[in-house]
């Protein structure tokens, strides 16, 4: 696999990524606001142990969400500088990868994915 890729490629893969981190955002807002429901109507205290570390949960999420939304900034900064930098045609360059910011990323996936199914059993059960 090449450590390389086309500029236009990245970016375009970062416009990809912030808006699946924009669209996990409106989820989790979403899915706090069903939580709420939730614990309006249950008084049981395994119910409440299990809603509390859902919130718990979606703050975490929001929290990496801001943290890959910067991270996601500072290599769009990092395109735009070598992009000033360089006297070849955008189009033509190619940037080293952050294989670090692409392996946070597929790892958020994954784990806000299970999150996802999780919350959704939850309240298929209880509500």
């Amino acid at each position: 696999m090449s450590n390389t890729i086309y500029i236009h490629e990245l970016h375009a893969i970062h416009g990809e990524w912030i808006s699946a981190l924009n669209l996990a955002q409106d989820e989790l807002m979403s899915y706090h606001n069903r939580l709420q429901e939730l614990n309006s109507a249950n008084t049981s205290k395994d119910i409440l142990a299990q809603v509390e570390g859902f919130q718990n949960r979606f703050i975490r999420q929001k929290e990496v969400i801001d943290i890959l939304k910067h991270d996601i900034q500072a290599d769009e900064k990092r395109i735009a500088e070598n992009a000033r930098d360089k006297n070849v045609a955008v189009e033509h360059r190619k940037v080293e990868k952050d294989f670090d910011l692409h392996e946070k990323m597929e790892m958020f996936e994954k784990l806000f994915k299970e999150m996802k199914s999780e919350y959704l059993q939850l309240l298929e059960k209880y509500l």
